[in-house]
């Protein structure tokens, strides 16, 4: 077996007991990203001598018999609407085709920390914004699975990267399900924390304008991974208190003590907002098969909470985004231009054309409302199973075709758009393939249980088939 087709749990101990060398992991990535990258084009900035620069310092750390972190020695990509200092920093926008940040911000801060080394800059959208992957400065991200088909958005060269072998291990953000959805479109596990787990501080040279408030309360960055325990590795290496961030925690919170017994799972298909495709539908069946076998209690429950949080989300990020609305759409590419049309249309049918500052702040104390209910549910060690999406991988551009295609496609992500609203962790496991593409399937917890989370994502991993892309394995 190559290098680059290794586990991150693999690579760091190969390294750590120095049976292979951080030069020899880079060497073996950077091949891979040479062979399959010019057709995939997940990772937009790739930069060989600094890439091999940190594996020889990891080796040299290694030799003088330093302290190791979780990481060192393991290659990951960074995405490119995240500072990582000297990096490229496009946000896709030919605008800013040429930025580079100063710092690093605070979850690439961490990974440095924890010996990882950077290998490129994954693709996204115009301003991660799209559920596709694509924008002018840097072209578009393919899915290993399907020329045809999104890789997801907004972290689509993240997972596509991933699922390809170039690298084990990759960071995201996620507002809108920019980590989970393109794990899921690709085959790949993506974890969106608890908001505070993982700091979303930006140093103030490289934040630019000061973002809405949905971005501060909602965004988080987080780990995609090709297994959950690499995912696990990943979001602990990523973790940490920092009170720069205005809704960082002081301390890491200690596992909640669990009442004993089964632990139950609510499965949640459909929340009355779209139906959900057959090969969706099987795919969350057959994960709900498998925690049962692994011992999880599971049962068929409606959750009309996740719908109200669904609808929020048009509410209160699109009112936030408004007033900046015309100066984003000036350095916009045109299929962003149209993305964000139909979906002001999209939230004009549900809030009417402008809602107004009575119903933006109605929105905002009912979301506490939603928060509390949801955790006095899954504060006792429950879960959730949900889809991904209602649908399966979109074809590429479908969100951009017509406003009826457009607007539906909004509604499908409602487990993707209920989550940030309500600031809850969520992994995405892929289940299954169907008609050659991977469906994957979301598990959610109580705040701060991720480690419960994993668990469960951990025992449909173990039971699934083997979800790799034929043509890259």
């Amino acid at each position: 077996m190559e290098l680059w087709q290794l586990p991150v749990t693999e690579v760091a101990a190969l390294i750590r007991e120095r049976r292979v060398s951080a030069v020899e992991v880079a060497e073996s990535c950077l091949g891979r990203v040479e062979a399959v990258n010019p057709e995939l084009n997940a990772l937009a900035d790739v930069r060989p001598e600094e890439t091999l620069a940190d594996a020889r310092r990891a080796d040299a750390a290694v030799a003088a018999g330093e302290e190791l972190g979780p990481l060192h020695g393991v290659p990951v990509s960074t995405k490119i609407n995240t500072p990582q200092r000297g990096a490229l920093m496009s946000h896709g926008v030919t605008a800013m085709a040429g930025m580079t940040a100063v710092h690093d911000d605070a979850s690439v801060a961490a990974l440095r920390a924890a010996g990882a080394v950077f290998l490129g800059r994954s693709n996204a959208p115009a301003f991660s914004i799209r559920w596709f992957t694509e924008n002018e400065p840097h072209g578009r991200t393919l899915n290993p699975w399907s020329a045809g088909h999104t890789p997801g958005g907004s972290s689509g060269g993240a997972a596509g990267s991933l699922a390809a072998g170039m690298t084990p291990l990759a960071q995201g953000n996620d507002i809108g399900g920019s980590i989970r959805f393109p794990a899921g479109c690709c085959g790949v596990v993506g974890v969106r924390p608890t908001v505070g787990l993982v700091s979303n501080w930006i140093a103030p040279e490289d934040t630019g304008p000061e973002p809405p408030l949905t971005v501060q309360a909602w965004a988080v960055q987080g780990p995609l991974a090709r297994t959950v325990a690499d995912a696990r590795i990943g979001l602990r290496a990523m973790a940490g208190a920092d009170l720069r961030d205005p809704f960082g925690v002081p301390a890491l919170p200690a596992a909640a003590p669990h009442a004993g017994g089964p632990i139950r799972v609510g499965v949640v298909r459909d929340v009355g907002i779209a139906k959900p495709h057959p090969a969706v539908d099987a795919a969350v069946g057959e994960a709900a098969h498998w925690l049962a076998d692994a011992g999880y209690e599971v049962e068929e429950i409606e959750l009309p909470l996740l719908a109200e949080a669904a609808r929020l989300w048009s509410l209160l990020l699109f009112e936030d985004l408004r007033p900046g609305l015309p100066g984003m759409l000036e350095m916009a590419d045109e299929a962003l231009r149209v993305h964000m049309r139909y979906a002001f249309e999209h939230a004009a049918g549900l809030w009417g054309e402008e809602p107004g500052l009575a119903a933006y702040a109605s929105g905002w104390a009912r979301r506490a409302t939603l928060i509390t209910r949801l955790q006095e549910m899954l504060g006792t060690g429950m879960l959730l199973l949900t889809p991904v999406s209602a649908e399966p991988p979109y074809e590429q551009d479908a969100d951009i075709l017509d406003p009826v295609r457009g607007r539906s496609i909004v509604d499908a992500q409602w487990p993707m758009t209920s989550l940030p609203v309500l600031g809850f962790p969520g992994v995405s496991v892929p289940a299954a393939v169907a008609d050659g593409l991977p469906i994957g399937v979301q598990l959610i917890g109580g705040r701060f249980a991720e480690d419960v989370v994993l668990d469960a994502a951990q025992a449909v991993e173990d039971r699934a088939p083997r979800i790799v892309p034929p043509a890259f394995w």
